[in-house]
């Protein structure tokens, strides 16, 4: 007789901020259900996506505000035989906050990398730790977006730079100036295309109307007409720290943009069929080298 295992979706991080010489410390929970040390981490409500769900957990458990940085991992596991947890762990650095005792935690500690891998009760949580390992905490973040749906160009009567979004892409776009700011999202860029700049202005509105900057050099028209004007554009934005960047883009201007970033700093591109409304989380180091890509399908929740 077969039983049907239901997906349960989760949201963690590694929650850390620098010690007193700059070197990343982690904060480790107890929860006296289980008599466990462990990593912040808890359930996707309905209508949430994993990345909200991670940032409120970790608030709710922790009492800290985080901004997540880049994806460490997906594990997996049984529970009680008829459900599989996945749980999604970011790096999230610590913003503001202080911790209080809840009905959850009981205690919180900060401690080293190495002393939380042993005082870590879990495996898995372990391995997310060497994850984190893997590469400076300090690292920063860029946000290119493709933009949201338009709708076919057939369809559309106008000039095709002035093609506005459809429904869908309007809801997207929506999504979006939700998902971002996660991640701390503050600059605003657009190709000079009218859908590549409604996408963004959800979010503009949402950080308390910011200007989006005009981007001629990133539609793919431009892309085509001159690749290394688009890249070095690219990569003056990636050295910027003064604040993460959001570049919205097109399709055909970033998927070529992203090879030519991979093979040139040597980090790995995930899976990605570039979707609209999809988003690239590139993580860079102090010398402005991207250093990992995590890619975003949709901003939707889609777990339940």
């Amino acid at each position: 007789m077969s039983v049907n295992v239901r997906a349960v979706w989760a949201g963690g991080g590694v929650v850390w901020r620098p010690d007193a010489d700059g070197q990343p410390e982690i904060a480790l929970i107890h929860r006296p259900r289980y008599d466990d040390w462990t990593l912040p981490k808890g359930k996707t409500e309905s209508g949430e996506t994993v990345f909200a769900s991670a940032v409120r957990e970790i608030a709710e458990e922790t009492g800290y505000a985080v901004l997540l940085g880049r994806h460490l991992r997906h594990v997996t596991y049984a529970i009680n035989g008829t459900k599989r947890k996945h749980v999604r762990y970011w790096s999230a650095r610590v913003t503001g906050g202080e911790f209080t005792p809840n009905r959850e935690v009981d205690q919180l500690v900060w401690v080293s990398p190495s002393a939380a891998k042993t005082k870590l009760t879990y495996t898995l949580d372990r391995l997310v730790v060497d994850e984190f390992l893997t590469l400076p905490a300090d690292l920063h973040t860029l946000l290119l977006v493709r933009h949201a749906k338009a709708g076919r160009r057939s369809r559309y009567s106008g000039p095709d730079d002035q093609r506005p979004l459809e429904r869908v892409g309007r809801a997207q776009a929506q999504a979006l100036a939700a998902l971002l700011p996660l991640f701390g999202a503050r600059r605003l860029h657009a190709a000079d295309r009218t859908r590549c700049v409604q996408t963004l202005e959800p979010l503009a509105k949402a950080l308390g109307d910011k200007k989006i900057r005009i981007e001629e050099s990133l539609t793919e028209e431009a892309y085509l007409r001159d690749p290394e004007a688009a890249q070095r554009r690219m990569v003056d934005l990636a050295a910027r720290h003064d604040a993460v960047h959001v570049v919205c883009s097109q399709g055909k201007a970033i998927a070529p943009l992203m090879q030519w970033w991979s093979a040139r700093d040597g980090f790995a591109l995930p899976a990605n069929r570039n979707r609209k409304g999809s988003t690239w989380v590139l993580s860079i180091d102090d010398d402005g080298r991207v250093v990992a890509a995590d890619h975003i399908a949709d901003p939707m929740p889609d777990y339940d």
